[in-house]
């Protein structure tokens, strides 16, 4: 196992599924029923470690490596990457492994995918918890921190490629716009390690992640938050880092009220709620769980 490919244990054993846009590498581990989880840009599962175990004992966590750049496995040739195609990878994913009833946790820009996969593709989604993630207010990229720099770099390969290779150092890792105001405090290195060797190393990873972030745009989570508000009659539930400075707590409280959703705050945490408070996390989602 490499640098990249290592996933904490506490994940559950690595399983792969093929999919009609190429292979698909995730952990599970727990049992009843289904959560699925959906990380960002440039994140993996590893995102989930601290969090999986708190829930496993009354869930069956499913954590997934999607193709944003850190991910173990490159993609078909020609595997669509935008919003739409990685809203079709997830529903086709919940499909192959015949996951019903699943409540679908995004975080990040993991939560923009969770909601047009949600509008998109609602038929096994039971409930959907966003998590620190793009509001119809977001930009996406967000704006805050320089994130917007991420799309319009992937305009070019060579350009793509240079604007990552400061992360080589991990003095930059800390960095607002790297991981410095995603995350509170600084993440294990063994983890940051499988979030940046991929797309500085593998090019077909590094295209992957090129192909997903050039294709971001407001325009598909506000078109899919007006479905939702509209034809999404399941629980919905915001659970945001009262500190983020990411995604505005304000633009969360908005979102909710249009969805009728309920809003809960995590105290002590950046948008990674779940690298930063974990356990603040797990109570959070695990209480809603038990009355949604």
């Amino acid at each position: 196992m490499t640098r990249e490919t290592w996933r904490d244990p506490r994940l559950g054993p690595a399983r792969e599924v093929r999919l009609p846009a190429g292979p698909i590498r995730y952990h599970e581990v727990g049992h009843a029923p289904v959560l699925v989880f959906v990380h960002g840009y440039l994140v993996n599962a590893n995102i989930w470690r601290k969090l999986v175990p708190l829930l496993a004992d009354g869930y069956r966590c499913v954590a997934v490596d999607w193709p944003l750049g850190s991910h173990p496995v490159p993609m078909a040739p020609g595997a669509d990457l935008s919003p739409p195609g990685i809203a079709q990878l997830i529903g086709d994913f919940l499909d192959v492994l015949a996951l019903d009833d699943v409540t679908l946790i995004g975080n990040d820009s993991g939560g923009a995918y969770a909601q047009v996969a949600a509008a998109d593709r609602p038929e096994r989604v039971a409930r959907l918890v966003l998590n620190s993630c793009e509001t119809p207010d977001c930009s996406w990229p967000p704006g805050p921190g320089g994130f917007g720099l991420l799309k319009a770099a992937a305009r070019h390969p060579a350009a793509h490629r240079l604007l990552y290779q400061p992360l080589r150092l991990p003095l930059t890792w800390r960095l607002p716009n790297t991981y410095g105001w995603l995350a509170k405090r600084p993440i294990d290195a063994q983890v940051m390690r499988s979030y940046v060797r991929p797309v500085l190393t593998r090019p077909a990873i590094r295209n992957d992640g090129r192909n997903a972030i050039g294709a971001v745009s407001p325009h598909f989570t506000r078109a899919a938050a007006e479905r939702l508000r509209r034809s999404f009659d399941k629980p919905v539930l915001l659970a945001w880092a009262a500190e983020d400075r990411v995604f505005p707590l304000d633009h969360a409280e908005r979102y909710a009220a249009a969805l009728g959703a309920e809003l809960r705050t995590i105290a002590d945490a950046y948008t990674y709620t779940a690298e930063d408070q974990p356990e603040r996390t797990a109570r959070t989602i695990g209480e809603w769980l038990a009355t949604a």
